[in-house]
């Protein structure tokens, strides 16, 4: 009989075949993954069953043996129309839900008409402005049947409100609307910054949303706690598990405290994962963050079962997707998707491999979709519940998982709860500081990237991009403004948003009456649900629903209130929210510190410093309506690093503020970030106003998501550096060097070989 043999054997074996090579791998969540996993890593460890608590498993018994999770493509082109036709035809292939992307002046609240989203409307998703615009969206698709996701986090407001009554225009009452409007308000302090309002009254929003909801919409995710930005901000896995849950208690303590029964609106919760690359790690992760929510809601003192049970939405990484050999990008959505599956979703969007550089084609989305059509319907896969359950590392790395995720959620209850944590500043810097490291190590060969920083191509194949004429769309837009305005009742439009205003500004101290605010007197249970659609069920002025703000902007979206003009009656009552970057240092620095390229580059920066008198300056601008700030924090960390002096400018700036800024700080350069297309109008604005200024010296730069079909005609625009997608940072600033005069060798040559 052969001895059972041990971790020992196997270890002294495989030490002998790599010659002594350590084999242990330290994960940026700093969790250290052995080579081979037994079955002493998993004693102790019971991770039970599916449909059964503490649901590590999966939240339902049947899993995907009884229904395969659910198929989303989360798109917005342009306009409605063009919005709805993509739906259509995606449905008629197989998609099973509908997840909608708005444009950026859309999220911010302001209509296309506002002078401040001249180069936003129609460029990342679709401009919606009126009801009549998100009736044309979801033309001829029946709102009682179809499952809608909306990602909304600061209009969130008059969106759902619009969402509302063009199902009432389409016959449907509330009560039978299904989907998820994001509602996700925290992550947006941490990292997307797309809100309107300061924390406190965006929280108000938050709880009036999940009473409204709870009340009328039975069927309807009140809100969909928001891991998916972190991850796409640059958090490792333990950082996303613990603020998101983190999130989602004090959402749901706020809710409490304004009343709510804990097992009537928990169960509507939702979250949102994003999925990367680090194949087991992501399963990992949303098995661990079922059991953590498990804990939580129980500590909270939820009773149901249900209240308990994460429920998740999953979206293949968009940071993951890359510019140079974009096809690879179908094989990482692939490997993508098959975690979130393995991991357990309730429904999935999957990445189209154009999405790098542009809102995808028809191409790549339906390659994109078809991705989960094979996976559902050849793969095997759904024959079995949970089939990675009982796998050695699975197991172990979940409970690690758990571990580290507890001590981080620790420092946040220690803080106060989330909101005060937020406040502190310290998750922002810490998946900041976590995201410059990452890119370190991909800029360095660390980490590899096929096609971008090993095995990349001489010549990159071209590809076809969807391209939105920005003018056109925001004109269209405009008409249809005009026309729904002049065809109003404009007295009870104005009468309906001084409701709200009012309402904004004067929420009685408990709520209606003296009780918590929900809705309306008494506790839920004591209000039967709406049996119709009729309007005065939900009109403040029919007497329901007092001052609850979702309640006051339906009334007003009935009256055809525009979505600036929601939004605008709440920012007066509380102000619009605004931060100024600051970066982290030293993580650059640190990574490179003993590399002779970066070395090269300080030298130069100190070159140009000596002849300068003072060190470069560069600007690290943001325009437009786009609050993804993951690249601008990226290069003003780097450049720090490497001794520029970096000005950062607040997000959302306009073309001429960005001007006076850097006039007033008297840079050499203006590096402006670009996410969301806005390049071809803000950029070339920009240069203008620096010539007419008298600073046409001062050099214009610009980096992000920029399709190549572009560079002609910013470079004609009289950009004088374009940094897209996969562009290393200490190679952009050696690229800085030599617009600012310095003669800067190639990478790879010794710096006896240039003079300054």
């Amino acid at each position: 009989m052969t001895a059972r043999r041990t971790y020992d054997d196997w270890s002294a074996r495989a030490d002998k075949e790599v010659k002594g090579r350590d084999l242990t791998w330290h994960t940026p969540e700093g969790i250290v993954v052995k080579p081979l996993y037994t079955s002493a890593d998993t004693d102790g460890l019971d991770p039970g069953l599916p449909g059964f608590e503490p649901f590590t498993r999966g939240p339902y018994a049947s899993m995907y043996t009884g229904r395969p999770w659910t198929i989303r493509q989360y798109a917005g082109f342009s306009t409605a129309e063009e919005s709805n036709a993509f739906y259509r035809r995606n449905l008629a292939m197989g998609q099973k839900g509908l997840s909608v992307a708005f444009d950026l002046a859309t999220h911010r609240g302001y209509d296309s008409d506002h002078p401040r989203v001249v180069g936003d409307v129609g460029k990342a998703g679709v401009a919606i402005d009126t009801v009549r615009d998100m009736e044309i969206l979801f033309d001829q698709i029946p709102l009682d049947t179809m499952s809608v996701s909306m990602t909304m986090n600061g209009a969130v407001i008059p969106v759902l409100a619009f969402y509302i009554v063009a199902a009432e225009r389409q016959g449907v009452s509330q009560e039978k609307l299904s989907g998820t409007i994001q509602n996700d308000i925290l992550k947006e302090f941490m990292v997307r910054n797309t809100y309107i309002y300061p924390p406190e009254p965006s929280m108000r929003i938050v709880s009036d949303i999940i009473a409204y909801t709870s009340q009328h919409m039975p069927r309807f995710n009140s809100i969909s706690i928001s891991g998916y930005h972190m991850h796409e901000a640059g958090a490792t896995a333990v950082q996303e598990l613990a603020f998101t849950i983190a999130d989602g208690k004090e959402y749901a303590k706020r809710a409490m405290e304004a009343g709510l029964d804990i097992d009537v609106f928990a169960p509507r919760l939702s979250f949102f994962w994003g999925i990367g690359m680090n194949f087991f790690m992501e399963i990992a992760k949303m098995r661990a963050g079922r059991a953590l929510w498990h804990d939580v809601m129980s500590g909270l003192g939820a009773q149901n079962p249900k209240s308990k049970m994460l429920r998740t939405h999953c979206q293949t990484s968009g940071v993951s997707l890359q510019e140079q050999d974009p096809y690879n990008n179908v094989i990482r959505t692939t490997i993508e998707a098959m975690a979130a599956v393995l991991g357990g979703t309730q429904s999935l969007h999957t990445n189209a491999l154009d999405e790098a550089i542009a809102l995808p084609t028809d191409f790549s989305a339906r390659i994109a979709r078809n991705t989960q059509l094979v996976i559902q319907e050849e793969s095997g896969i759904t024959n079995v519940a949970d089939p990675l359950g009982g796998s050695y590392y699975v197991e172990s790395l979940t409970a690690a998982l758990v571990e580290e995720a507890r001590k981080l959620l620790a420092e946040v209850d220690a803080a106060g709860g989330m909101t005060a944590y937020v406040a502190t500043g310290k998750p922002k810097a810490a998946i900041e500081e976590a995201a410059a490291a990452k890119q370190a190590g991909v800029d360095k060969g660390d980490t590899v990237i096929v096609g971008v920083n090993k095995y990349r191509r001489d010549k990159e194949d071209h590809l076809d991009t969807l391209d939105i004429d920005n003018h056109a769309v925001r004109q269209s837009q405009i008409a249809r403004i005009e026309r729904v305005r002049g065809e109003r009742d404009e007295l009870a439009c104005q009468a309906a948003l001084e409701d709200l205003r009012e309402g904004a500004k004067n929420p009685p101290p408990l709520g209606e009456g003296g009780r918590a605010q929900h809705g309306g007197g008494g506790t839920l249970a004591d209000r039967p649900p709406p049996s119709d659609a009729d309007a005065s069920a939900t009109s403040p002025r029919g007497g329901g629903f007092g001052s609850n703000l979702l309640a006051l902007a339906v009334e007003a979206a009935r009256h055809d209130a525009t979505l600036g003009e929601i939004s605008q009656a709440m920012e007066d009552a509380f102000g619009r929210y605004d931060t100024m970057p600051t970066p982290v240092r030293g993580v650059y620095s640190s990574a490179y510190a003993d590399d002779p390229r970066y070395q090269q580059v300080l030298r130069g920066v100190e070159a140009v410093e000596r002849r300068l008198g003072r060190a470069p300056r560069i600007m690290v601008a943001k325009m437009g309506q786009d609050g993804h700030d993951r690249g601008a924090n990226v290069i003003a960390s780097a450049f720090a690093d490497m001794g520029f002096e970096v000005v950062s400018g607040p997000l959302f700036q306009t073309p001429e503020e960005t001007r006076d800024m850097a006039l007033e700080h008297d840079v050499d350069v203006v590096g402006a970030s670009s996410l969301a297309a806005g390049h071809k109008t803000l950029i070339p604005e920009l240069i203008g106003l620096l010539k007419d200024a008298g600073r046409g010296d001062i050099k214009v730069t610009a980096g992000g998501v920029i399709p190549p079909q572009d560079y002609d005609f910013l470079r004609k625009a009289g950009v004088q550096g374009i940094y897209g997608p996969g562009s290393n940072v200490v190679e952009c600033a050696a690229d800085m060097l030599k617009l600012l005069g310095h003669n800067m060798p190639p990478a790879g040559e010794a710096m006896d070989e240039a003079a300054e």
